[in-house]
């Protein structure tokens, strides 16, 4: 592409840092709103609506944010996650300001910019790559600025920045419409979920008449990375689960089958379930489930994967560092008693809903995919 210039970093915006001086008694309750860490790192243009608030005294000199500016993590735990660019495309409506963990860069000429260029000229690869060079740590990794300055971005003309966003916004607007599609199904079945397995006016029973916890044991020796799930290799939202990197070599553990239900018992992981597709073992971090012949085990999955059942259950937590919650609270968890062929229906609905879901996730992870592959290429001067 002709006609590209390239600048350095310093030669084309100057920094200025987020609040300083404040306790956490100011962010209690805040007169102001300001930028949080997390707004700048998940968004590549500020979401304005995703602020926290902070108190700002009369006559208080803290940088406010104003469009134009390009906010940046100044730190992460990996040198490829520090950096993350979010720039400010419109107006705030009324007073920002911005944590204290990141720093902003004020363009000098605003006006040489398609500020929706620069959102995703920062978060190519290119760039994303030349910004990891400047962090430097051991546990955390914060960016050099002295090393960032010298980072050169390419500038082409407006007609080529605006060409560029026509075709980029084209692929981040169709991802936001999938991400909306998902979110409205999501909350669609769980929807139907809660309202076909509500108790109300069914007869019900305790979760130990139709399931129990397995004890049966496993030896080291017949672990795989495939087939060991300690309760780190569960996923969040019921999502399934990821290879271990770390399984034991020696001594016995729960053995799972197929279709019992794995439940994380211990802080951070108690909103992890998994329904089983294969035989293993796992720890005791992790609850395991089997149901009996009585009841389907797709439906008791359903039905534990509930914020219903997470609200009961997280009251079971007991006291400590690693609180774990009372296994026993599992078992007299009351379900509706459905006939098998009931079941079957209620488990046919609620797969049609987890399907039509996986098949816009699906979309949605190919839109992503052809979105980064035409920035790089596009993003590419070289």
């Amino acid at each position: 592409m002709s006609m590209v210039e390239w600048k350095t970093i310093e030669e084309i915006g100057s920094y200025f840092g987020g609040l300083t001086g404040k306790t956490k008694e100011d962010f209690e309750e805040g007169n102001a709103k300001y930028i949080t860490y997390m707004n700048v790192f998940a968004n590549p243009s500020l979401d304005s609506s995703a602020v926290g608030v902070v108190k700002i005294n009369d006559g208080e000199k803290q940088n406010k944010i104003q469009k134009g500016d390009i906010l940046f993590t100044g730190s992460s735990e990996t040198p490829e996650e520090t950096g993350m660019s979010c720039v400010v495309t419109h107006n705030p409506n009324g007073d920002f300001y911005m944590n204290s963990f990141c720093f902003g860069l004020r363009l000098f000429s605003p006006e040489q910019y398609n500020l929706h260029f620069l959102k995703h000229l920062f978060r190519s690869e290119y760039i994303r790559k030349a910004i990891a060079k400047t962090a430097s740590g051991v546990t955390r990794f914060n960016i050099s600025k002295t090393r960032f300055s010298k980072i050169k971005i390419p500038i082409p003309t407006l007609a080529q920045q605006k060409i560029i966003v026509e075709i980029l916004d084209t692929f981040t607007s169709s991802i936001e419409n999938l991400k909306e599609q998902i979110a409205q199904r999501r909350k669609q079945y769980e929807y139907y979920r809660d309202k076909l397995l509500d108790l109300e006016g069914k007869e019900g029973v305790d979760v130990c008449s139709v399931a129990q916890f397995v004890n049966e044991r496993i030896d080291a020796s017949k672990l795989s990375a495939t087939n060991y799930t300690s309760v780190e290799n569960l996923l969040k939202d019921k999502a399934g689960r990821i290879d271990s990197e770390n399984v034991p070599t020696t001594g016995s553990w729960i053995k799972y089958k197929k279709n019992d239900i794995l439940i994380g018992n211990i802080r951070p992981y108690l909103r992890k379930i998994w329904l089983s597709d294969r035989d293993g073992g796992t720890n005791g971090d992790v609850i395991v489930l089997r149901c009996n012949e009585a009841l389907n085990p797709k439906l008791l999955f359903f039905t534990l994967s509930s914020e219903k059942f997470f609200n009961y259950y997280n009251q079971s937590l007991k006291d400590g560092k690693m609180p774990r919650g009372d296994k026993r609270r599992v078992l007299s968890y009351k379900i509706p008693l459905f006939t098998i062929i009931e079941q079957q229906r209620i488990v046919s609905i609620l797969d049609t809903f987890e399907e039509t879901i996986r098949n816009l996730e699906a979309q949605l992870e190919q839109r992503q995919k052809q979105y980064e592959y035409y920035r790089n290429r596009l993003l590419t001067f070289e």
